[in-house]
């Protein structure tokens, strides 16, 4: 039986090891290092860590989960995530090291001035915040249902004391401590779903073959929706939708893109985009494939949807079947090794860009006296951390709906400025008003909400969905043509 105790003990094993690492990458660690690790990473070790700063505890917990509702039709999404990783690689990457950035606005700066700089880091730091939280929150949850409720320790502590972990070992070395501690993290992740893959085909007694040709896969296996274009996930909509999503949310990113500047070449960093993008569809599929026998075996045993605050949750199945089901003590070890490096994968990098983006972007701390940047970014580390223990508790209050579709719906809000910025900064040569940028952007995304939740029989039964993002950007586009300089 796995106690909470036992898992405490878990815990607190792995981040003595995550300290370790921290410890040894974060010797005569200073600015340089905390923002770019000296841009001498591998890229393949770029490559390798950053799926399980991808995939996060929002693909570990709320992926499997959502095949119930929407059974393998998120693949349509995925297989867009890897067209959008291609122009990342091909088209935003050249720009980025061309203008040798420290943080990707730098190059609004370059392009149109201080306006559009800080509009680029303001949606980008409104998007980190909301992305970290969200993903922050799901394991939070998880860690406060199954360990910490039954030891009597509130949510709010659960969450200041996962927060606190990721401070501790990141505030030193910064993005070269992530580096190496991301691919132990990903190594984990990916031990815990082949395992508890491994697990369930041994309990139904089924090979691979078996599995794909059973009464399971035939219930819950669709993956194209092509019946009509109205619906909100037809397969167009969603491999559009999943392309743009990755263009903003790693390309248009200072989280994802930190790690790519780490590389020595620009040719490094696009080897490992590429790379990253194979393994990252690949690795997804099997979070679906989990989802079907998750969903199988809780059917088989009668396991009924686990509640929160009275209500189904169905991020919560795949914790409930690993920590409480006759599955064996390996499964729920395998699940706990892999909750915990999906909390601190994601996490641990958002904090840092999040510092880094504040740091270069708002408060221009090139620019102050050398004796006054480092103290000036640990305080500001401080500081990214609380906000993040704020949101992450707020989101217990007012979260109605699975995390996955909740991160990726307000993903289409808060990044369409940023596409429609850089759009129209790599395709056009105009020069525009930059005093008006932030304006521009604030009349879009308050113009895009509303789009969004139109009742879809406003709209002839269309059901909107993630491309309002592309949308967004567009939007943000025509605004940045209208105040262009003749």
């Amino acid at each position: 039986m796995l106690t909470p105790l036992l898992i405490l003990a878990l815990i607190g094993g792995y981040f003595l090891v995550l300290i370790g690492i921290s410890f040894a990458t974060s010797k005569q660690a200073n600015n340089r290092v905390f923002f770019q690790a000296n841009k001498n990473a591998p890229w393949y070790l770029v490559a390798f860590g950053m799926v399980g700063a991808s995939l996060s505890g929002v693909t570990f917990i709320s992926v499997p989960g959502w095949v119930g509702d929407a059974q393998l039709t998120y693949f349509q999404v995925v297989l867009g995530y890897m067209l959008g990783y291609f122009v990342v690689a091909f088209v935003l990457l050249p720009v980025y090291y061309q203008n040798n950035i420290v943080s990707i606005y730098e190059y609004l700066q370059q392009r149109f001035g201080p306006k559009s700089h800080f509009t680029g880091a303001f949606f980008f730091f409104i998007s980190r915040v909301l992305g970290a939280a969200f993903r922050l929150f799901l394991v939070a949850l998880v860690m406060q249902q199954f360990i910490f409720e039954t030891l009597g320790i509130p949510f709010e502590v659960t969450v200041v004391f996962s927060i606190l972990l990721i401070w501790l070992y990141t505030q030193k070395g910064g993005i070269k401590t992530i580096i190496w501690t991301d691919t132990l993290q990903t190594l984990l992740m990916l031990v815990a779903v082949g395992l508890t893959i491994y697990y369930l085909l041994s309990y139904f007694n089924w090979g691979i073959v078996d599995f794909f040709q059973s009464e399971a896969f035939a219930t819950y296996g669709k993956i194209w929706v092509s019946d009509s274009f109205l619906t909100r996930n037809h397969f167009l909509k969603s491999l559009i939708g999943g392309a743009f999503i990755t263009i903003c949310m790693t390309g248009l990113d200072q989280d994802m893109m930190q790690k790519n500047l780490t590389c020595k070449t620009q040719k490094d960093a696009q080897k490992n985009m590429v790379v990253f993008s194979f393994v990252l569809v690949g690795i997804t599929f099997l979070f679906l494939l989990l989802g079907v026998l998750l969903y199988h075996y809780a059917n088989q045993m009668e396991i009924a949807m686990p509640l929160m605050d009275g209500q189904p949750k169905t991020d919560l199945l795949f914790p409930e079947i690993a920590l409480k089901s006759k599955l064996g003590l390996g499964v729920a070890i395998t699940f706990i090794l892999g909750l915990i490096a999906a909390a601190y994968s994601s996490a641990d990098s958002a904090l840092t860009s999040l510092t880094t983006s504040y740091c270069i972007d708002i408060l221009k701390l090139d620019q102050k006296p050398q004796e006054e940047q480092v103290r000036t970014r640990k305080k500001v580390h401080i500081s990214m951390s609380i906000l993040l223990i704020v949101v992450v508790i707020l989101f217990k209050y007012v979260l109605d709906r699975n995390v996955i579709d909740g991160l990726l719906t307000v993903a289409s809000y808060t990044y369409g400025p940023l596409l429609g910025l850089f759009a129209f900064g790599i395709f056009t040569k105009y020069q525009i008003k930059d005093r008006y940028v932030l304006w521009i952007a604030l009349v879009c995304v308050t113009l895009i909400f509303a789009l969004g939740n139109l009742p879809a029989s406003w709209l002839g039964g269309y059901e909107l969905g993630y491309e309002l993002l592309p949308l967004n950007g567009l939007l943000m586009f025509l605004g940045l043509v209208l105040i262009r300089r003749q």
